[in-house]
């Protein structure tokens, strides 16, 4: 899959043409800072990050510079906020939700219903700035690639119900922490693989299908096996760019300035760029032969009302001193 951001172009032929100046400067007047995602370097999400990345060189000639190290080659995902708390690496970019067991408050990207910017306008985005800091050790910089919903995929046609729902009952389906209470609920397995392995495991039907968002079903080739996607899509994208404090403490004020405006403009731009993309990706696979079961009316609001409640549940149930606030701005209810 080609994946091309508009942005990330432009921003090519500016740095090459920059080249030579910026060998003009001391080394001392620049900030530098090594960056890592949580996904490998060609899926969509890490190709979005690398947009940021390139945004922020472009702007930062001369002030700061970011140099993108690579992907979990470098660090086991679940493991590189501790590395960059620890200051092993300076930043990185992945799932808030892969640390619930230490910050319960990731759930509140994961039941979102709101967009990064407005959770900067209602005061979300300060109180996970807190919680990052406070559970995990890392400062965040940006809630990246919002608005991308998760969908049950399956390789069978699942049933359906007699009120219009769908009957996932005994099906094994590939999940992660923020599914399973989810999948619980409405009757399916949760089955823990790890990602690269999920290819494997589709193609010897070991397990009847897996949630993912709509980004990446391609890149992973999982659409060969997934053949049909129940609609509506459930959740929220939950991506964090975090930095170690005395890293972020040790950048001029004028480098923090540049990577705090970046962040929250590149938020807006990583949000459009991924509606289109879903837009894209949604007729492609439509075409090469996926089956969409579109749930309404009231199927549809219970199966949406069911997986967003089952992340606000679990955030309470951990005790989250952030709960109601969280909930307020993130869900509005």
């Amino acid at each position: 899959m080609t994946l091309t951001f508009t942005r990330r172009t432009a921003v090519s032929l500016l740095t090459a043409t920059a080249g030579i100046a910026a060998l003009s400067v001391p080394a001392s007047a620049q900030d530098t800072i090594r960056a890592i995602s949580a996904f490998p370097q060609t899926l969509a999400f890490s190709e979005s990050f690398k947009g940021f990345v390139d945004l922020v060189n472009e702007r930062g000639q001369g002030v700061v510079q970011i140099t993108y190290a690579g992907g979990p080659e470098m660090f086991p995902p679940n493991q590189q906020v501790d590395a960059v708390r620890r200051g092993v690496i300076d930043m990185q970019y992945g799932p808030a939700s892969y640390y619930l067991g230490t910050m319960p408050e990731a759930d509140a990207w994961v039941g979102s219903t709101v967009t990064a910017a407005e959770a900067r306008e209602n005061g979300g985005f300060a109180l996970m700035q807190g919680a990052f800091k406070t559970k995990l050790g890392v400062e965040l910089l940006a809630h990246l690639d919002t608005g991308v919903e998760f969908h049950v995929y399956t390789i069978g046609e699942p049933k359906r119900t007699e009120a219009g729902g769908v009957d996932l009952s005994g099906l094994r389906i590939r999940s992660q922490p923020i599914y399973n209470a989810f999948f619980e609920q409405i009757g399916a397995i949760p089955v823990s693989v790890p990602v690269p392995d999920v290819y494997t495991g589709l193609e010897r039907s070991t397990f009847d299908g897996s949630g993912w968002p709509i980004i990446g079903i391609e890149d992973l080739s999982w659409d060969k096996f997934l053949r049909y996607r129940i609609d509506p899509g459930v959740f929220q994208t939950d991506l964090a760019v975090v930095i170690n404090p005395a890293k972020w403490e040790s950048l001029t004020e004028e480098s923090r300035a540049l990577i705090t405006a970046v962040a929250e403009e590149y938020e807006q731009i990583s949000y459009e760029n991924f509606q289109t993309m879903a837009t894209e990706i949604d007729a492609r696979v439509k075409e090469k032969g996926m089956t969409v079961i579109t749930l309404e009316g009231e199927a549809a609001d219970t199966f949406r009302e069911q997986a967003f409640e089952s992340a606000w549940a679990r955030m309470k149930a951990a005790g989250s001193e952030h709960y109601d606030a969280l909930r307020k701005a993130y869900y509005g209810r």
